[in-house]
């Protein structure tokens, strides 16, 4: 009895231990992954590439007008002629024909911008991201990871899928526009932070630089109409 007991608890504690930037889960290599889409980049979390998953086991392709990401490692991707500068907002429209069908929890994919020195260790860029349960996060990398909403954030803007298998779209965007900063997913505001508690110390560099996507493990989705528009 003891040590079913102890096998319970421990488990619990893996499980509470095992939710962060990789969520639940292995992520799956995917078959004939790597990027085909011209002037395209990307690079896999830190986490993942210590667990010796790299930009190959994703794969970001061409879809129609839009991007096809399947993953794999949680991934961000971006070109670098994809710049933003002063007041601007970046926005797209993500599509999961298939909620959950590479995974056994909802995973998050959305917008990134603030995007410096990407791709080196001292890159940082601020994202918004939904998640086909009606959550959404907003996180960031600087020296070190970190979150701005917490967990994830119920908000009745949020799509739900009907079910596992089921389509769903979220149209998400960031903003920024004078001393704030905001996310807002299909076409309400869900999140506002003040620029000077977002650009600081241990965060990001600044609010210029390249915009992109970004997506959690095992996510399967196609991105259009991604642009940036002057406010």
């Amino acid at each position: 009895m003891r040590n079913k007991v102890f096998a319970v608890g421990l488990f619990v504690i893996l499980g509470f231990v095992g939710v962060g930037y990789s969520q639940e889960g292995d992520s799956v290599r995917v078959a004939s992954g790597g990027i085909t889409v011209k002037g395209w980049t990307g690079k896999v979390d830190a986490k993942e590439a210590a667990a010796g998953l790299n930009i190959n086991n994703a794969k970001l392709a061409s879809e129609g007008k839009g991007l096809r990401v399947t993953t794999g490692p949680a991934t961000t991707y971006w070109n670098p002629k994809n710049t933003a500068k002063g007041d601007y907002t970046v926005s797209a429209t993500f599509t999961e024909a298939k909620y959950m069908n590479l995974n056994t929890h909802p995973h998050p994919c959305g917008i990134v911008i603030a995007g410096n020195d990407l791709g080196t260790d001292k890159e940082s860029y601020l994202y918004c991201a939904a998640y086909g349960n009606g959550t959404f996060i907003v996180r960031g990398f600087g020296p070190k990871p970190f979150q701005l909403n917490g967990r994830p954030q119920a908000d009745a803007a949020v799509n739900k899928a009907a079910g596992v298998g089921q389509p769903v779209t979220q149209h998400i965007a960031i903003s920024v526009k004078g001393p704030t900063v905001a996310c807002s997913i299909n076409n309400k505001v869900v999140a506002t932070y003040d620029k000077s508690a977002v650009v600081t110390e241990g965060k990001l560099k600044s609010t210029d630089g390249v915009y992109g996507i970004r997506f959690a493990h095992n996510t399967d989705a196609v991105v259009t109409d991604l642009k940036v528009t002057k406010n």
